[in-house]
């Protein structure tokens, strides 16, 4: 069955560009042509067709190749552009009505993971929501309320991070979480066919004073840690967590395929205590 039509536009593709976006995704998922065609059960000298542009596909198949090859769903959109057709799947509001089974869901593991913080991000880490815990935590973190972000944005974990008037300062390993936060999103970005507006966000981000061109790349650690904590210092107060990211498991709108829940736990009793203590006052 096919998914819903989109209601909200999305980026265009130049129309005859169908085969060469194929053959860079088949690449990207390291592919052959035979394992593609295996895996589609579109025949692999057709697929090969459609890589030459000797041949155009349908929409069901521009969906059968896509979805063979795990192309994320907003990129998929752009592919059915490039072959001719109408996007396919809906990129709707966080808020939009539709959605409100999926925000409950999502309310009951924020309220849940409480007295813990607990947030839901988007792919380029702007935060749509927030349990109470992480409220608290985060006017601690910057001694009262964060910033305002700047006009027309959201605000953004990642813009705090980097922000010199963020939470720069208050992170004892912050080079290291840092560089692990970019590297990995910025691969993320390219793995996902390096969108134009999320590479942009990467500019954006790495304009930031003392931001180092390095934290693009992953730097190679002989015995990196079993995980790696974000370790703060906060008005002579220590504290260390690490988190867990969930996603949702069969996504069929774009915003839900790209947000993120993502869990902070302390790693030490001090940390824990101190959790506790800010959920006790709120």
């Amino acid at each position: 069955m096919m998914p819903p039509t989109p209601a909200t536009p999305v980026a265009s593709a130049p129309p005859d560009t169908f085969g060469p976006m194929l053959r860079a995704w088949r690449r990207r998922r390291g592919a052959s042509q035979l394992a593609l065609a295996l895996q589609s059960g579109v025949s692999q000298r057709h697929v090969s067709f459609l890589e030459s542009g000797r041949a155009k596909p349908s929409r069901e198949m521009v969906v059968q190749l896509t979805t063979a090859l795990d192309v994320p769903l907003r990129q998929r959109n752009t592919m059915l552009l490039a072959a001719g057709f109408a996007p396919v799947y809906r990129e709707s509001s966080f808020g939009a009505p539709e959605l409100a089974p999926v925000r409950q869901a999502i309310d009951r593991i924020l309220h849940k993971h409480e007295p813990y913080p607990a947030v839901v991000v988007d792919r380029l880490w702007n935060l749509l929501q927030a349990n109470g815990a992480a409220q608290a935590f985060t006017v601690f973190l910057f001694e009262g309320p964060p910033p305002a972000p700047p006009p027309g944005k959201t605000p953004n974990l990642l813009r705090w991070l980097l922000d010199p008037g963020g939470l720069r300062h208050k992170i004892a390993n912050w080079e290291e979480v840092a560089r692990y936060l970019v590297s990995t999103t910025y691969a993320e970005i390219l793995a996902d066919g390096g969108e134009p507006k999320a590479l942009g966000f990467i500019e954006e981000i790495m304009a930031f004073p003392d931001v180092p061109a390095s934290f693009r790349r992953l730097r190679f650690e002989e015995r990196p840690p079993p995980v790696l904590t974000v370790d703060y210092v906060v008005g002579g107060k220590a504290l260390s967590v690490f988190t867990t990211i969930a996603t949702l498991g069969t996504p069929q709108d774009i915003t839900l395929q790209e947000i993120r829940i993502e869990c902070f736990f302390p790693s030490d009793d001090r940390s824990d205590a101190l959790f506790k203590s800010l959920a006790a006052r709120s």
